[in-house]
């Protein structure tokens, strides 16, 4: 009965609800640089290199036979797939440094003055130095 107690305390932390929240906003967002270079980027490129399609750029290594299918080498849907990772490598880049920089001016700020004596340390100091005049 305790582990599963543990477990529900561990499972209700901040950190582990932020972090099921950042996978499946990481997933949509994964899908719209998927659509994005597909849709957006590729075909434009494809276009310059003369109306090349990069999702059917392969090389067969074997021939389709009755029995098998062929076996080809997808290079052009590597091509795509290793700009969606550099777009998303790029926007994750942009949003660390834009925290660390928020934290690096949060600890740059000057501390708070220390804060003057109370009345009753006035006070006091008051009477310390009338005594001392005695």
């Amino acid at each position: 009965m305790s582990m599963l107690k543990e477990f529900k305390e561990f499972a209700m932390k901040g950190n582990v609800v932020d972090l099921a929240v950042a996978v499946v906003i990481g997933g949509a967002f994964g899908k719209i640089v998927t659509s994005f270079v597909n849709d957006v980027i590729m075909p434009p490129i494809g276009l310059l290199m003369g109306g090349v399609d990069f999702a059917d750029m392969k090389v067969i290594l074997k021939t389709a036979t009755e029995e098998a299918e062929a076996v080809t080498l997808n290079y052009g849907a590597f091509i795509n797939t290793l700009i969606d990772f550099i777009i998303v490598a790029f926007a994750i880049f942009m949003v660390i440094k834009g925290m660390n920089s928020m934290k690096k001016k949060k600890e740059a700020a000057p501390p708070p003055p220390p804060p003057g004596p109370t009345k009753e340390e006035t006070l006091l100091t008051e009477i310390r130095d009338l005594l001392a005049k005695k």
